[in-house]
């Protein structure tokens, strides 16, 4: 197992520079400038010429790139065109709003998924199965943005249960925040109102984002479950006489986690990565929202350091998926 993670990590190390050229390249590809965002439509060719010169934008790519891969390594991503703040600190600011929402919106996915993929398994061709089925398919179709909206006119503007925008209420800005994390930080200095304010202010975004993995988890869930059940070892089992809950945890859903595991996986790295409609709705202030007001700005640091940041995650959480397939299942080895 040791020698299958270190494996891995020395594989990240090609890929990762693989993805900062990519970026790179893709980052200037943008149209427009730096310079051109900052000044705006009537900068003269002098006053661009000096803000490129500033920014080391005026030497070769291959220099630029060297410079910027050189303080990659040293974790300095450079200084935010936006807020003149460096990224690292603003990633350090940022990063637990989006981590709180993404962990928020798996749990909703994986306590309300799995279940019910498995009693639609369960229940093959009956009413569960086909609304699972159904609600499923709606719940990939839909667009993020639009739920979000949808989300937010009807219960927070019309019906005024949840806040609609922000972590947190104005009331509280001199509320501690020790980690960043603001229900963690309500629990910590026991400040219970805080806590529940944070709760309710990630409720709405979180729906909207677990949306899309929900529908994923509950199908592929589903999908699993239904091949076990047909295995000779559950009926094997059921015909000696094992309750149904016996049967259950020890035959069907330990093998049928494994393709669970992997999407749950996958949609963690893909809600860490793909929150910036659901933050831009709500006005959620994470990574998501940080790097959507970058593009227009042409703000090469803070986009090639978020992105490069979410994309090592990514790759960290699928390491972890596959060292947690020799947890799940003795007979998968890892080697």
């Amino acid at each position: 197992m040791l020698r299958f993670i270190v494996r891995r990590l020395l594989v990240l190390v090609p890929v990762l520079l693989g993805l900062s050229i990519a970026l790179f390249a893709w980052v200037r590809a943008l149209p427009g400038s730096p310079a051109q965002a900052l000044l705006g439509e009537r900068a003269t060719q002098a006053q661009i010429e000096m803000i490129n010169r500033q920014m080391g934008l005026d030497q070769p790519l291959y220099e630029q790139y060297l410079r910027f891969l050189g303080k990659v390594v040293r974790l300095d991503f450079g200084t935010s065109v936006q807020t003149s703040q460096p990224v690292i600190d603003e990633m350090i600011r940022r990063f637990p709003a989006t981590f709180e929402l993404g962990v928020t919106a798996l749990l909703i996915a994986v306590v309300v998924g799995v279940p019910l993929g498995y009693f639609a398994a369960r229940r093959n061709g009956t009413w569960l199965d086909s609304a699972t089925i159904t609600g499923s398919l709606i719940g990939i179709t839909i667009p993020v943005f639009f739920l979000a909206y949808m989300l937010k006119y009807v219960f927070a503007v019309k019906l005024g249960w949840f806040p609609n925008t922000g972590r947190q209420e104005a009331r509280m800005l001199d509320v501690e925040h020790p980690t960043g994390f603001y229900v963690l930080d309500g629990l910590v200095t026991g400040n219970m109102a805080a806590f529940w304010d944070a709760i309710l202010h990630l409720v709405l975004p979180a729906i909207a984002l677990a949306t899309i993995p929900l529908a994923i988890i509950a199908r592929i869930t589903r999908a699993a479950v239904l091949d076990v059940l047909n295995e000779d070892y559950v009926r094997t089992a059921e015909s000696k006489g094992l309750t149904s809950g016996v049967v259950t945890r020890r035959h069907v859903l330990r093998n049928a986690l494994l393709p669970v595991t992997t999407v749950i996986g996958l949609q963690f790295g893909l809600l860490m990565s793909g929150a910036i409609l659901t933050e831009t709705v709500f006005a959620f202030p994470g990574v998501g929202k940080f790097v959507a007001d970058a593009i227009p700005t042409r703000d090469y640091p803070s986009l090639q350091g978020f992105i490069l940041v979410i994309a090592t995650l990514f790759v960290l959480i699928n390491l972890v998926v596959d060292v947690a397939y020799g947890l799940i299942d003795p007979r998968v080895r890892v080697r």
